[in-house]
């Protein structure tokens, strides 16, 4: 009896100390939003420098499944680990939402807004709700995605 309530109290420890882990292992909203307000700045700093940085995850925008991505005027991504140069504004969500206009629409400069949409997360395949804040700056329309 003595070593079945030590293993029950083994397991209820690993299951609460693992929780925090798992938690961490995903960006929250507020980083998220710290993060396109930092890519803000460095948009208005240097343009072609933030795009590229973003692109590759340099300098502080890529932390575990958070990072900006930007598409121009003409609806083309400019900065995304893996999408620069296809549409971002034909982007659909994987029921079949218009995504990519949504955040066009939702951007105004000066401003963050919010769009959501379902995504799997990185290294699965089942959508799940993903929000992302959005902005304008000149040029360019910016989001950082959190997962719900």
């Amino acid at each position: 009896m003595k070593r079945f309530m030590l293993f029950v109290a083994l397991a209820a420890m690993l299951v609460v100390s693992a929780q925090p882990v798992c938690a961490e292992s995903f960006g929250t909203a507020g980083e998220a939003k710290a993060m396109l307000e930092k890519a803000i700045t460095a948009l208005k700093a240097d343009k072609a420098d933030a795009l590229a940085k973003f692109t590759k995850g340099e300098g502080g925008f890529k932390d575990r499944d958070l990072y900006p991505f930007c598409g121009g005027p003409d609806g083309i991504f400019t900065a995304h680990p893996t999408l620069v140069g296809k549409s971002l504004k034909d982007l659909k969500d994987k029921a079949g939402k218009p995504l990519g206009q949504d955040i066009y629409a939702a951007a105004k400069e000066g401003a963050i807004a919010e769009v959501s949409y379902m995504w799997p997360r990185p290294g699965t395949t089942e959508p799940v709700q993903k929000q992302s804040f959005v902005t304008k700056v000149g040029d360019q329309v910016c989001a950082v995605g959190y997962y719900k």
